[in-house]
């Protein structure tokens, strides 16, 4: 007889500022939000969030309407060391893990309660304690059937839960999932099912597949199928290795019509943009930049490279042409951005048989290695002059050197 499944979610509270907190333990029970070097808050406590504090909310206005809250800049690196540590506790109990994000992770248990003569339970309550003995972290666990409603039992205590959905127990959790609490159901769906009379993880499984298929999209099928409690969303336990994109944005306060300005920091997100891509060897197709004005709409524009390149020059000389397409002088603007997309592995370009690409390879062969000088340092070291007015008149919200190079999940 197959057994069925048993899937473990564990999801770090609150994780940078749990970090911050497990790097000095007098933050515990304090208002704390991380964010100080991007200009708007990042992460906050849940102590933070009671006094009405929420994500994106400018660090100037944290300052002025609650001077009680310690406000501090993200320390990147130790998110990702405090992360790597977290999963190799998990790895302990499991074979399969997924790191899914840089703060949470699925774990196949199924058949290791034998072994280790405990209840899938027991295993959960063992990785919990060793992540706040050994960590100082505050984590919330889920064990289910499937990795959908793993996910709604670790978000059902928290802080600092554990909740086991067993089989016949499905139905009583699913009554009280509300649609947009389903991981996998965005805004939209939600809303559409919502109009539809869906309002339930229960009405929603209530619904014949039929009527899943005429209404829904094919990953909603999946997601069907999990919460009734049928695994089909499998471990992806392969280390993630790799971007499908790369951005980097800053907003700033003072809002500014500075055109100067704007162009320096669209400059410097591409030069940090592209050392990440250096960084895993990757190569960007298309790229975008953007401007959010002080109403927070966004003004966008995109063009795909001729010769994909990680170097900055190229790149940034088609982005200062491609900026009066979005730069309007009598608009002030809050936050500027680069996105890379289409990212491919450097191994899968080739040189042209003309030397087209001789004019890229000086540049990547310099930044290859200004990125070797860089990392002996452990700092930055180099900016190119189109990047000197972002750094040299700095905007309360703008921020200091990348610090997040070698983060996966940001």
């Amino acid at each position: 007889m197959k057994r069925t499944k048993a899937i473990l979610h564990i999801d770090g509270d609150a994780f940078f500022v749990g970090v911050e907190v497990a790097k000095n333990p007098k933050l515990k029970g304090l208002p704390v939000v991380t964010g100080q070097e991007r200009g708007i808050v990042s992460a906050l406590s849940y102590e933070a969030k009671a006094l009405g504090i929420t994500r994106g909310m400018p660090i100037f206005r944290v300052n002025k309407e609650f001077p009680s809250v310690i406000v501090l800049p993200g320390d990147y690196k130790e998110y990702v060391r405090y992360s790597e540590m977290m999963f190799e506790i998990v790895k302990r109990y499991a074979q399969d893990v997924e790191e899914y994000s840089i703060d949470e992770c699925f774990a196949d248990l199924t058949g290791f309660d034998i072994p280790y003569k405990m209840s899938y339970k027991e295993i959960a309550e063992k990785i919990k304690k060793d992540v706040n003995g050994e960590l100082n972290l505050s984590v919330s666990l889920g064990v289910a059937p499937t990795k959908v409603l793993a996910k709604i039992a670790s978000n059902w205590q928290k802080p600092n839960g554990l909740t086991v959905i067993e089989k016949n127990e499905i139905d009583e959790f699913t009554k009280k999932t509300q649609i947009d609490r389903i991981w996998g159901i965005g805004p939209k769906t939600s809303a559409k099912l919502s109009n539809l009379k869906i309002n339930t993880a229960k009405d929603f499984t209530d619904k014949s597949i039929e009527w899943i298929r005429e209404h829904c999209s094919k990953p909603y099928e999946s997601i069907w199928h999990e919460l009734k409690g049928e695994s089909i969303l499998h471990i992806d336990s392969e280390r993630k290795t790799k971007y499908s994109s790369i951005q980097k944005t800053r907003s700033f306060h003072p809002a500014t019509n500075d055109e100067g300005f704007l162009l320096s920091q669209i400059s410097k997100h591409v030069e940090e943009s592209c050392a990440k891509a250096r960084h895993y060897k990757l190569f960007p197709k298309e790229i975008s930049i953007f401007l959010k004005t002080k109403e927070f709409k966004y003004k966008t524009t995109s063009f795909t490279m001729d010769t994909p390149t990680n170097a900055p020059e190229q790149i940034i000389a088609i982005c200062r042409k491609e900026f009066k397409n979005i730069y309007n002088p009598g608009v002030l603007y809050r936050t500027a951005g680069v996105t890379l997309r289409k990212l491919v592995p450097t191994t899968s370009i080739q040189n042209d048989l003309f030397g087209s690409t001789k004019q890229v390879d000086k540049f990547e062969f310099l930044h290859n290695h200004i990125d070797l000088l860089e990392k002996k340092h452990n700092k930055k070291l180099i900016y190119l002059g189109t990047t000197h007015k972002a750094i040299s008149n700095k905007k309360e919200g703008t921020d200091s050197d990348d610090l997040d190079k070698d983060l996966l999940f940001l």
